[in-house]
C-alpha cells in the first residue's frame, strides 16, 4: 500500500494538546484500518524560535515541502511579544504558506444542530448553516511591497502596507471557488471593495471574466466586503461559497466562525496548485482558532477543529472520502450526546476535558 506522509507542526499554546488527540486517531487508523500514515514532527512558531532563533527552521521547512500534507496546530503567545518582527511566531506560518505556494484557503463554517443555541445569533438564523469561504492566501496586503515604517522626524512616522494583485492570482482563486461551488449549492459571492480600491476593481473584473469564460453554470453575485460582513450576521444562510482576498478573507472567516458558536469548532485547508503530472497539491490543514495561551496546559481546550482539519486532510490530500465523512459524523454524534468542552458548554450538557473529547470522537469513529 502507498505510504501517506503527514508532517505534524503542533506549535504553541494549546497546539500540542489538540494535536496529541489527532495523533492518537492517526495511530488508531494505522493499527485498525491499515491506513499506512507515516508521521514526522517539527517545531514552528515560538517553540521554533526558542530552539532555533527563527519561526521555522530550514530543515523543518524542507520536511513540510516533502510531505503529502502538513497538520498545523497554532502559534504565538505573550512570551514572544518582543521578538524581532521577522522571526515572530506568525512568521513561521506565513513562510509555510509562501514557500509551499498555498494560495487557496478553504474555511468552512458549519453549525452542527446540537450547537445552534451556542451561537450569539438566534438559532433559526444559524441552524443548518453550511458556508465555505475561499480566501486568497499568498497575495494582497500581507505580502505586497513596499512594506515599511519610515521615521519622518519630529516624532512622526509613516507606515506603508501595499495591496497588490495580478490577474493570474485572482483567476486561480476564483477557479477554486467555482469548482467548490459545483460540488455544493452552485453559488459564489465575490467580495471586495471596488468602490474605494483599485485592487477591488481588478478583482471584480477578473472574477466576472473567469465566470463567463469557464463557469457560467454557477450562479455568481458580487458584494462589497463591508456589506458582506453585515450580511453574514444578518442572514448567513443566503451564502454558499464566498471568494475574497487575503485581508477581507481573514476578517470575514473569523466573523463566520463565530456564527457557529466558537472559534474552537472550525477547520481550514490551505491548498497549492495541482501538480501537472500527479495532480497532487501541497496542502496545510489547521484550526481557525489561535494558540489560546490563557488556557494552555489546563486540559480544557476544544480539539474539534483539529479533528475537523484532519477530516479535510483525508478528503483533499488523500481522497479518503469515506473516512473523512466518518470522522465528521463522529464529531456530530459526540455533540449530539451532550458532552462539551467549556467554550461550547450550555445548560443540560456535561463538561469534559480535551482528552475526554478526543477519546469520545475516536470511540464514535470506531463504532
Amino acid at each position: 500500500m502507498t505510504e501517506r506522509s503527514i508532517f505534524l507542526l503542533p506549535g504553541d499554546g494549546i497546539g500540542p494538546e489538540i494535536m496529541s488527540e489527532v495523533k492518537a486517531l492517526i495511530s488508531h487508523m494505522n493499527e485498525k484500518d491499515g491506513a499506512n500514515f507515516k508521521t514526522d514532527e517539527g517545531l514552528v512558531g515560538g517553540s521554533a524560535y526558542d530552539a532555533h532563533g527563527q519561526a521555522i527552521s530550514d530543515g523543518d521547512m524542507e520536511k513540510a515541502l516533502a510531505a503529502d500534507a502538513v497538520l498545523f496546530g497554532a502559534v504565538g503567545g505573550p512570551k514572544w511579544d518582543d521578538v524581532p518582527y521577522d522571526v515572530r511566531p506568525e512568521a513561521g506560518l506565513l513562510r509555510l504558506r509562501k514557500d509551499m505556494a498555498l494560495f487557496a484557503n478553504l474555511r468552512p463554517a458549519i453549525c452542527y444542530p446540537a450547537l445552534s443555541n451556542s451561537s450569539s445569533l438566534r438559532p433559526e438564523v444559524v441552524e443548518g448553516l453550511d458556508i465555505l469561504i475561499v480566501r486568497e492566501l499568498t497575495g494582497g496586503v500581507y505580502f505586497g511591497e513596499p512594506k515599511t515604517i519610515t521615521d519622518l522626524g519630529n516624532g512622526q512616522k509613516r507606515a506603508i502596507d501595499t495591496q497588490v494583485y495580478e490577474t493570474y492570482e485572482i483567476e486561480r482563486i476564483a477557479g477554486v471557488a467555482f469548482e467548490m461551488a459545483r460540488a455544493r449549492g452552485n453559488k459564489v459571492c465575490s467580495m471586495e471593495k471596488r468602490n474605494v480600491m483599485k485592487s477591488g476593481v481588478l478583482w471584480n473584473d477578473v472574477v466576472t471574466a473567469t465566470h463567463k469564460a469557464k463557469y457560467d453554470d454557477v450562479e455568481l453575485s458580487h458584494m462589497l466586503a463591508d456589506a458582506g460582513g453585515m450580511q453574514l450576521v444578518r442572514w448567513p444562510k443566503q451564502f454558499d461559497v464566498i471568494v475574497t482576498d487575503n485581508l477581507f478573507g481573514d476578517m470575514l472567516s473569523d466573523v463566520a466562525a463565530m456564527l457557529t458558536g466558537s472559534l474552537g469548532m472550525l477547520p481550514s485547508a490551505s491548498l497549492g496548485a495541482p501538480d501537472e503530472k500527479t495532480g497532487a497539491r501541497k496542502a496545510l490543514y489547521e484550526p481557525v482558532h489561535g494558540s489560546a495561551p490563557d488556557i494552555a496546559g489546563k486540559g480544557i481546550a476544544n480539539p474539534i477543529a483539529m479533528f475537523a482539519s484532519f477530516a479535510m486532510c483525508l478528503r483533499y490530500s488523500f481522497n479518503m472520502i469515506a473516512e473523512s465523512e466518518r470522522l465528521e459524523k463522529a464529531i456530530a454524534t459526540v455533540l449530539d450526546s451532550g458532552v462539551r468542552t467549556g467554550d461550547i458548554m450550555s445548560d443540560g450538557c456535561t463538561q469534559i476535558t480535551t482528552t475526554q473529547m478526543g477519546e469520545a470522537i475516536r470511540k464514535a469513529y470506531s463504532a
